[in-house]
């Protein structure tokens, strides 16, 4: 093989790189809060609210659970300005991994509030506690405890699946390693550094999940 390995070539790209870095991190930390803010109350409407919410709810859960990230992206993008709904690239992409998690994020807290007792919804209705306050109050924080691996890991998945942002000229990592592939055409380093780096971003995401589970669900008195 007759290939030369120059990884020195992207360090002038370095601050592309990290400008990159950081978008994906605003992408997910805006894309993650509102995401499974969603899920939460789309949860609470699964289990607890109307009939006519909880048929809203389904369509919109079983919507974007089936199709593919990437349309969801372009149809916000690029389908909604047809009906007069403009927004930044920015924009649009923090409110097409909200949605997103927000489906995911949804069944998977709804799990977790299936597994509550019931003695624990009839304990709340004996307060003359609403449904909600119940299901704040009562429910949602020990069903979260039981799902926050699997929602930490769903955030992660949503962080790896915003690189295709770039479609739509996010800035992100990965718009930076196609932009800089484009200039130095070292394709191999490129791409095994924006890689690596990935790999580091979902490994440090998924340790500070971990962290804040352990602070948030920590037991009183611990």
């Amino acid at each position: 093989m007759g290939y030369a390995f120059d990884f020195g070539a992207l360090a002038g790209y370095t601050p592309v790189l990290m400008k990159g870095v950081g978008v994906t991190c605003t992408l997910i930390g805006v894309g993650g809060v509102a995401g499974v803010a969603l899920g939460i109350a789309c949860a609470w409407v699964r289990t607890q609210g109307p009939r006519w919410a909880r048929l809203a709810v389904v369509a919109y859960i079983e919507t974007m659970r089936n199709t593919p990230f990437l349309i969801q992206l372009f149809f916000i993008f690029f389908g909604l300005p047809s009906l007069g709904v403009q927004m930044g690239e920015m924009t649009a992409a923090c409110l097409a991994m909200a949605l997103n998690l927000g489906a995911y994020s949804a069944e998977i807290v709804r799990a977790g509030v299936a597994t509550t007792p019931r003695g624990q919804f009839e304990a709340g209705a004996s307060l003359a506690l609403t449904r909600l306050q119940v299901f704040r109050h009562i429910v949602l924080a020990p069903a979260l405890k039981r799902v926050w691996p699997a929602l930490s890991s769903q955030i992660v998945v949503v962080m790896l699946g915003s690189a295709v942002c770039s479609q739509i000229a996010v800035e992100d990592l990965s718009f930076a390693a196609n932009f800089i592939q484009s200039r130095n055409f070292r394709a191999f380093e490129v791409y095994f550094v924006t890689t690596a780096i990935y790999l580091a971003l979902a490994i440090v995401l998924r340790q500070l999940l971990r962290l804040a589970g352990a602070r948030l669900f920590r037991s009183p008195g611990s």
